[in-house]
């Protein structure tokens, strides 16, 4: 599997798209070696905030999508929301013309760097549902 990413800084209002396919082991040592602190050390200096620091991950084979973006908790330490794009059936007029698939995305919040990296090795390796399950209602 390959994949393509987008960066996001705090102090750039324009997304930074790499469309030159990365391995599944490449998707993770970027976001192991991405400058997390640094990025949100910007938050602080810069008068226009345009981003969080975000890493966005697609497959170039099924469009599913896998992004870490980070912020400070509430005592200043690391943590990242984790966002999750993936195809989901849904019924079409209540069932009577059967099911759709669709993209949807889902968010979820609190997270440390390595719990955040967990979940992005799940997802390299096609484990969707040991992702989907931090979904769960």
């Amino acid at each position: 599997m390959t994949y393509r990413y987008s960066i996001c800084y705090p102090d750039n209002e324009d997304i930074e798209y790499h469309d030159t396919p990365i391995s599944g082991t490449e998707v993770l040592e970027l976001a192991q070696n991405y400058p997390w602190i640094e990025q949100l050390k910007l938050l602080e200096l810069t008068d226009e905030v345009h981003y969080s620091p975000s890493l966005d991950f697609i497959s170039n084979e099924n469009e599913r999508s896998f992004c870490l973006t980070a912020i400070y908790d509430k005592n200043n330490n690391l943590e990242f929301s984790l966002w999750y794009n993936r195809p989901e059936k849904v019924k079409v007029l209540f069932g009577l013309l059967g099911e759709k698939e669709r993209m949807i995305v889902d968010d979820k919040w609190g997270f440390s760097l390595q719990q955040a990296l967990t979940y992005l090795d799940y997802f390299v390796n096609e484990n969707y549902a040991l992702v989907e399950r931090i979904y769960e209602k």
